[in-house]
């Protein structure tokens, strides 16, 4: 692991007049495509028959326009694009999940992770439940199909399902005739909604999908949230609302998100300069130009050169058909990855004292030769600056930081990592600054930074990312049976 990944990106939409919606959840998912590379999608209801089809690969790669015409009319579509962070990267654990049971159909989408999802899995398997995935979205699914026997809505039992389910979770889902979008009481991943011209209604991960097709945003879910749509309009249930102290991801802000969303009212470019302009009240340097990595580093860069006075260059070029690092499998992959990324540009760096910019630092790996690119470029002097703070802590609600072992902020001090990285300096920012990023964030200041600072918003799984590919311990199924 060296770039941080996130869990996947989500998206619905409910139309008043059958169409072709494939279409439209192709073009909502290039649009969350940086939100998951791994998997994609998509699912259309035609009169409540379910037309489905999910694979591994990027969204132009699963789909092609006969597989698209394949899916066919319908007025409800869902779609999804993955990132595994739990449940390992195979064909079983893309979605939507798609289940039949005696009343109807649901396909449901998840950005985010469960932190009771094993403990719920293993009551599930002890009451006979067979699963066909490592995913915790296969429990979500199991435990809406089970209440939906015994209840006289989807909506209803989805509200039930609610208080059983903890962490993270925002969930697009359709059943034969409804549309449903869900957001946890914490808030933990964004989800909005917009309204299309034709009266179509959407649901997204981020406001930009809603903008790829074409939707008006109208507003993002409230942390606990579920919202219906179905022939006679929409409506809420907002029983969970208030539940939880917000605590919204700030790693959405500063690298998950893409810079044109929205996200609770508050502009992720906006939040990135501001990012750089507090790196450079917090860390000053004497030099000749300011340069980000690409993507998520340039408006940082940007935000440091305007605070700082330092003039703002464009010093490295990204290979744009080049996915993330992160999504390379093996280190090897993904140190060959950076030389293809990235390439200096040597008449803006040559001979510069430079301040480099990046939106964090995991392991090291990728930032050192990073650093070596912009150095054998004919830097001066190099000046890292990351516009979040160390990563000290494993994350739970749907970031691939399992564990305080890859951390290089775990085991050396500033000073080490500069040398280690090879730059001449380096300066994080705080986390008193980076709970500030997100100005008019219908949040108000309050943020989920415990990878960061260790302050979980809920309680903490015994078992870690990938706890569905890990063998039951016999002690602790004998000790959760006798419970029961």
């Amino acid at each position: 692991m060296q770039k941080i990944g996130e869990e996947c990106g989500v998206f619905g939409i409910w139309s008043p007049v059958k169409q072709n919606l494939a279409f439209t959840a192709y073009y909502a998912l290039f649009a969350l495509q940086h939100r998951g590379q791994e998997a994609a999608g998509i699912a259309v209801n035609d009169d409540g028959v379910f037309h489905y089809h999910r694979d591994l690969g990027l969204v132009h790669e699963v789909f092609n326009k006969e597989e698209l015409d394949r899916l066919g009319g319908g007025n409800i579509a869902v779609g999804h694009v993955r990132y595994s962070t739990s449940g390992v990267s195979n064909r079983s654990n893309a979605q939507p999940v798609v289940v039949k049971h005696i009343k109807g159909s649901m396909a449901l989408c998840h950005n985010g992770n469960l932190v009771n999802s094993y403990e719920l899995r293993c009551a599930l398997e002890n009451d006979g439940c067979i699963f066909h995935s490592t995913t915790d979205t296969e429990v979500i699914s199991y435990l809406i199909t089970r209440e939906r026997l015994h209840t006289a809505s989807i909506e209803e039992a989805v509200n039930n399902v609610v208080d059983r389910i903890h962490g993270a979770f925002s969930l697009v889902m359709m059943s034969p005739t409804k549309l449903i979008a869900v957001r946890d009481p914490h808030g933990f991943r964004p989800l909005c909604y917009g309204k299309c011209a034709d009266g179509s209604i959407v649901f997204a991960s981020e406001s930009c999908a809603l903008d790829a097709v074409g939707a008006r945003f109208e507003r993002d879910l409230q942390p606990g949230e579920i919202m219906i749509v179905d022939q006679n309009g929409i409506r809420s249930i907002k029983e969970h609302c208030g539940k939880a102290k917000p605590s919204m991801c700030v790693f959405e802000y500063i690298y998950f998100a893409r810079p044109d969303s929205i996200i609770d009212g508050a502009s992720v470019h906006e939040a990135r300069m501001r990012a750089g302009a507090f790196l450079a009240l917090e860390h000053p340097v004497q030099a000749d130009v300011v340069i980000g990595v690409p993507d998520s580093g340039l408006d940082a860069a940007l935000g440091y050169a305007r605070q700082s006075g330092i003039p703002y260059g464009i010093g490295l070029l990204k290979n744009k058909y080049i996915g993330r690092t992160f999504i390379s499998p093996g280190q090897a992959a993904r140190e060959d990855l950076v030389k293809i990324k990235l390439n200096p540009i040597a008449e803006t760096i040559r001979g510069k004292r430079v301040v480099l910019i990046d939106d964090s630092i995991v392991r090291g790996t990728t930032s050192q030769r990073i650093v070596k690119l912009v150095r054998d470029a004919g830097a001066k002097e190099i000046h890292f600056r990351v516009s979040a703070p160390p990563f000290l802590n494993p994350c739970y609600y749907g970031t691939d930081i399992d564990s305080r072992d890859n951390l290089i902020a775990c085991h050396h001090s500033v000073s080490e990592i500069a040398e280690i990285i090879g730059a001449d300096t380096l300066g994080y920012l705080s986390v008193d600054s980076a709970m500030k990023l997100a100005q008019g964030s219908n949040g108000r200041g309050s943020y989920c930074a415990a990878c960061f600072d260790g302050n979980y918003p809920t309680e903490i799984p015994e078992n870690g990312k990938d706890r569905f590919e890990q063998k039951i311990p016999r002690e602790w199924l004998d000790r959760h049976t006798k419970q029961e």
